[in-house]
């Protein structure tokens, strides 16, 4: 057999035992070091296996993962969410849909301190649903807008997958933190725009809330400012260089622990509550670059990566064309594989065409960050579906009919950015030149 058709072969066993149950990472790695074995020899193989493990986990640059982790979850634990969800019920919860606003617009500031789409799916699935029940909305407004929501964490720093992103392509993570701001608050934008749309249509979807006086307003303000100070702190101190992005994580989340601290929000049995989730999470991400690590290394001596670069150029059609298709390609393999996981696998792969069809590679960071925010809204492997069903016993058809509208604005969130990359390069070039 050819190099490239032993590639080929490997890639469909990757996927074949990753549907037998086999955790992706674990798959990877397997078929990775027996591949290269195969072609090369198992000797280096077992040296490939080892060095590849080894400098992932000793990596200083890969602590960044588990502290933004830990960050949100010391903030999820210590009720920061539902404390921000409630000064922002404050404020809107008076308008036609205002329950289900604030929630966006809660989410969208702990978005700021947690980098995790499921957790804060799972946070406001917890806090905002039993709330919206209160007031009578319906169940596809509630549920659909608590699964969807918690994907702007994918694009509004700090992200989980934006740092995994950076990391594979070696690119700056505080410029696609920057990079994603904008784009992340264009999409919240929409969100409410839909709800606000929908309630018009519909008011039954969700009642008006009670009114909030403007001392109860005022009195809510210091929690959000506290988020909003952290936010700053670590875009800040990254743009200035100040320190590196594992600095960052380290002085987010202790500024976190500190302020939860203060305010009582935080016992020692939650903080080591927080510290088991984060660690189980952020190994989890951990093992999926250990694994992509070692059938990256397959790939690269199969060939295929640079053959599929150059097939790809030749294609006859406009390179924005080509483009689209790469995106769909993200879009189809996330719905059948966790999306984190699919672009961890995919990246590499595709990453040398982006950059020899001339296409800015933060920008391509967030293509590919709204196409993975699809990615966990839309079935089968639908995460953050699967998160709020399991939290509200909600019935999956509920919830997916609820997703339906906000799969608008994702949509056209990412043909505005398709077509205006500017809004993703702004900031970057801008603040970090």
């Amino acid at each position: 057999m050819s190099e490239v058709t032993i590639g080929i072969l490997g890639l469909v066993l990757v996927l074949v035992l990753f549907l037998t149950g086999i955790e992706l990472g674990f798959a990877m790695a397997l078929i990775g070091f027996l591949g290269f074995s195969y072609i090369v020899s198992f000797h280096a193989g077992l040296n490939l296996l080892a060095k590849d493990f080894f400098d992932v986990f000793a990596s200083y640059g890969f602590t960044v993962i588990p502290l933004f982790v830990l960050m949100g979850q010391i903030a999820f634990n210590a009720g920061i969410a539902k404390r921000l969800y409630d000064a922002s019920y404050k404020f809107i919860g008076h308008i036609p849909g205002g329950l289900a606003m604030a929630t966006v617009a809660g989410a969208t500031a702990f978005k700021a301190i947690c980098g995790s789409s499921p957790a804060t799916a799972a946070t406001f699935a917890s806090v905002a649903v039993p709330e919206m029940d209160r007031y009578n909305y319906d169940k596809k407004l509630s549920t659909g807008i608590v699964a969807t929501v918690g994907t702007l964490g994918i694009l509004i720093p700090p992200s989980v997958t934006l740092i995994v992103f950076g990391i594979i392509t070696e690119q700056s993570i505080g410029k696609l933190f920057l990079a994603g701001i904008i784009p992340g608050l264009i999409i919240a934008f929409f969100f409410v725009v839909i709800i606000y749309a929908w309630c018009k249509i519909n008011p039954n979807l969700g009642p008006k809330g009670g009114k909030s006086t403007w001392r109860a307003r005022i009195a809510s303000l210091p929690e959000v400012i506290w988020v909003v100070v952290i936010f700053l702190l670590i875009i800040f101190g990254l743009m200035k260089g100040f320190f590196t992005p594992t600095e960052a994580g380290s002085v987010g989340t202790f500024a976190v622990l500190v302020l939860t601290v203060l305010k009582r929000d935080m016992n020692f049995k939650g903080y080591l509550k927080s510290v088991s989730e984060s660690l189980r999470t952020a190994c989890m991400v951990l093992m999926l670059i250990a694994g992509s690590t070692v059938l990256g290394h397959f790939l690269a001596v199969t060939k295929i990566p640079m053959i599929a670069a150059d097939w790809i150029i030749e294609l006859p059609f406009h390179k924005h064309t080509i483009m689209v298709l790469i995106a769909f390609i993200y879009l189809l393999g996330g719905s059948f594989i966790d999306d984190l996981a699919f672009m961890v696998l995919a990246t590499p792969i595709f990453y040398p065409v982006i950059i020899k069809m001339g296409f800015d590679p933060i920008w391509f960071g967030m293509i590919i960050g709204v196409t993975v925010m699809i990615g966990v809204v839309i079935p089968p492997v639908a995460i953050n579906v699967f998160v709020v069903k399991n939290i509200t016993k909600v019935p999956f058809g509920v919830i997916y009919a609820g997703v339906l509208p906000f799969l608008i604005s994702l949509v056209v969130g990412g043909a505005l950015l398709f077509l205006f990359p500017q809004l993703a390069l702004y900031l970057p070039s801008v603040l970090m030149k």
